[in-house]
């Protein structure tokens, strides 16, 4: 069973669960603040959703691809959409600030990538197995 990390917690799930659906269920958003309210409910064509994702994911679905292309998102920031996101074994997480999670650049947001890139190596060493990403 995949574990997702995402904001201090570790949430199990099932392989092939919907990345979005999976944080919904255990009561954590991948939105931030009045986006929670105002999306496209997992249709991925807001880009609220966005976050940032170790681990081993599907790859960018080709609506993802579209909007991830589309202001204020930048193609090459890395991140996914939740909602188009299908989780394949155990990921960490990380939400960045601004309505659409675009922030990355943020020093906080830094310090949590680092952060969740050590304990992510620390994981793959105790498996004895190599990092996947999309």
């Amino acid at each position: 069973m995949p574990t997702v990390h995402f904001r201090g917690r570790e949430i199990e799930c099932d392989r092939g669960d919907v990345l979005r659906d999976v944080l919904r269920a255990a009561g954590e958003s991948p939105h931030n603040g009045h986006s929670s309210w105002f999306n496209c409910r997992g249709g991925g064509s807001c880009g609220t959703c966005a976050v940032e994702v170790r681990g081993p994911v599907t790859y960018r679905t080709k609506k993802e691809r579209r909007r991830l292309r589309f202001p204020p998102h930048d193609a090459d920031s890395g991140l996914r959409l939740a909602c188009q996101t299908v989780v394949l074994g155990d990921l960490w997480v990380e939400k960045y600030p601004g309505f659409w999670g675009q922030h990355v650049d943020d020093e906080a947001g830094e310090d949590a990538r680092e952060a969740d890139a050590r304990d992510a190596d620390d994981a793959d060493d105790a498996r004895g197995t190599p990092e996947q990403s999309d």
